[in-house]
């Protein structure tokens, strides 16, 4: 079979095609018939509202629950909806009970609101959150885990870290972390807003207690639909983020899992209830070649940005999936940012990591071969020294 050829779907989202839109990782991209059953939902919520929030929201719940958690490989009891994963990492964060003089271990490639949220935490409770330094390049899975596994002490009671960092875009090895940790005794927190949809998850076999993550980004779900993932054997270490009518409940429901998180108040239940559509979508166009010609074009692309500068690439390929991050020369990050954008509508990040200079670029089944010439052809113009 040919290599699929991008952009196969362009026309099925609404983006402005004047753009060339390279930043799918921050808030993702909706497509026209996921989109259209988002709104969908909302007018079915304002029709009969008391109907809908009042007598059908719990079984609607339960569906679209048991469609995400048979594509993430787990149960339907193991999941529950969030609007984002930074929520999914606050309600874990904040359970815990994490005591004076515990670490906390992360490594120093982390998403910033992460990273505050678990600092927050940690000053309440005197406990200490460790960035661990995770050397670039990586030549491999084993080099990760064993840099971040030195950072390892007997008062390490939680590893957080996410499954495809946000500004560095790299996947790391998870499996092996949780099952040493496992064995530590340590609690395993796992950030996946950058996972499903880019990469295969099947979150049973994974191993870890806890794990938050985004149908937004690279599922193409609507904005503010996320997830909590946490072991059966864990649940119960959970505390209501927001204290509604699901914390003692007088007509408990499946567990207390799904008490706690289900029943927060009002609020648009639509965007969860839309992500069975996302998925269909993917499952309808063939994903794994949308992902692989994806990951092709991409790989073309770092090499001739890399070119620019006579930088070597953060990793292996097999490291990144749609998402990559490409070194820059030392440039002024935020001019750059506004220029790529003022003058040639290219929508990319700019990266400020550990004192290096990069650009993040996103791949997705709209973008075509002629949005990433543009990139490199503005590259060639505004790079110092290009």
């Amino acid at each position: 079979m040919a290599p699929l050829s991008l952009p196969r779907y362009a026309g099925e989202f609404l983006l402005r095609p004047e753009m060339a839109f390279l930043n799918h990782g921050s808030f993702g991209a909706c497509p026209r018939p996921v989109f259209k059953e988002y709104q969908a939902w909302q007018q079915r919520l304002e029709e009969q509202p008391v109907e809908f929030l009042g007598r059908r929201i719990h079984t609607l719940l339960a569906e679209a629950r048991a469609g995400l958690a048979a594509y993430l490989g787990t149960q339907a009891g193991n999941i529950v909806y969030v609007p984002n994963a930074t929520y999914g990492v606050n309600i874990v964060a904040r359970s815990l009970g994490l005591q004076p003089g515990d670490e906390v271990l992360a490594s120093d490639h982390e998403y910033g609101a992460a990273d505050r949220t678990w600092r927050f935490v940690c000053e309440k409770r005197g406990a200490r959150y460790i960035n661990q330094p995770i050397a670039l390049p990586l030549a491999n899975d084993a080099q990760f885990v064993d840099q971040l596994w030195a950072g390892v002490t007997p008062r390490t009671k939680v590893i957080f870290l996410s499954h495809i960092s946000s500004p560095t875009a790299l996947i790391f090895p998870l499996a092996e972390v949780c099952r040493r940790a496992r064995a530590a005794g340590i609690t395993t927190v796992i950030d996946g807003a950058h996972a499903p949809g880019q990469i295969d998850l099947a979150l049973d076999a994974l191993g870890a207690d806890f794990y938050t993550g985004n149908c937004h980004k690279w599922m193409c779900a609507p904005k503010s639909a996320g997830f909590l993932f946490a072991r059966p054997e864990c649940q119960a270490l959970l505390e209501p983020l927001i204290v509604s009518w699901g914390w003692r409940s007088e007509t408990p429901g499946e567990s207390q899992f799904l008490d706690y998180f289900e029943w927060r108040g009002t609020h648009d239940p639509a965007a969860y209830l839309s992500v069975p559509a996302a998925i269909e979508f993917m499952a309808t166009r063939d994903w794994p070649a949308v992902r692989a010609a994806c990951h092709a074009l991409l790989l073309d692309a770092e090499a001739r940005i890399v070119a620019l500068s006579g930088a070597q690439p953060i990793s292996h390929p097999d490291m990144f999936a749609q998402m990559r991050t490409i070194p820059l020369p030392p440039c002024d990050l935020g001019a750059l940012k506004a220029r790529l954008w003022d003058e040639f509508q290219i929508e990319a990040p700019q990266v400020g990591w550990n004192g290096g200079h990069y650009i993040r670029v996103s791949v997705q089944c709209y973008t075509s071969p002629n949005d990433l010439d543009r990139l490199v052809g503005a590259l060639q113009q505004l790079l110092p020294g290009a």
